[in-house]
């Protein structure tokens, strides 16, 4: 997990799941690996939100595609869902329950979605949206609750399907360098 040292400079965190995601290493960046799933996010983005320097939060990473003309894309996320929150009947699926507002998050204004959950998704969720990821919904509750800015970018390595993991395995960093061109 890479330590911030700031020297009296803001910092803006990126949290990444996996180093190879983002295998970067740089004095101007500021890297914090999460590890992979939402308990493993939340940990990591309360962490730089703690950070008194830390003046906002870019999550990247993969995301599985619901849409096959988005594979091989990098986009950025304007809302977000909790995949795999399903209290039904007590609330909506993807809705936590006796929370108010939990049902999704806004980030910005880009009409794309994307739902967070702790499962490899292979097959289309319930939930539907624009991709899936396992870290996302988790670090922008983190985000939202402290007052950080949050901003969300996803490479989208494969289809929610039957080879997915194989696809996922095979694009995991290629969309490194479309990332490093937005920030």
């Amino acid at each position: 997990m890479y330590e911030c040292i700031s020297d009296g400079i803001e910092v803006i965190y990126i949290l990444v799941a996996l180093e190879q995601e983002l295998p970067f290493n740089s004095t101007d960046l500021y890297i914090k690996y999460t590890g992979v799933g939402k308990i493993n996010a939340t940990i990591a983005a309360v962490e730089a939100c703690i950070d008194p320097k830390c003046t906002r939060i870019i999550n990247y990473g993969t995301a599985g595609a619901l849409n096959k003309d988005l594979i091989g894309q990098l986009i950025e996320i304007g809302t977000l869902y909790q995949r795999d929150m399903d209290a039904r009947p007590l609330a909506e699926l993807g809705h936590t329950p006796f929370e108010k507002n939990s049902g999704s998050i806004t980030i910005s204004n880009s009409h794309y979605t994307l739902s967070t959950g702790d499962n490899f998704v292979m097959s289309s969720p319930e939930l539907k949206t624009d991709a899936v990821d396992m870290e996302a919904y988790a670090i922008a509750k983190v985000c939202n609750l402290m007052n950080k800015p949050f901003s969300c970018y996803k490479y989208l390595t494969d289809y929610a399907d039957e080879n997915s993991a194989n696809h996922w395995q095979e694009n995991i960093n290629k969309g490194i360098e479309k990332f490093l061109k937005v920030i």
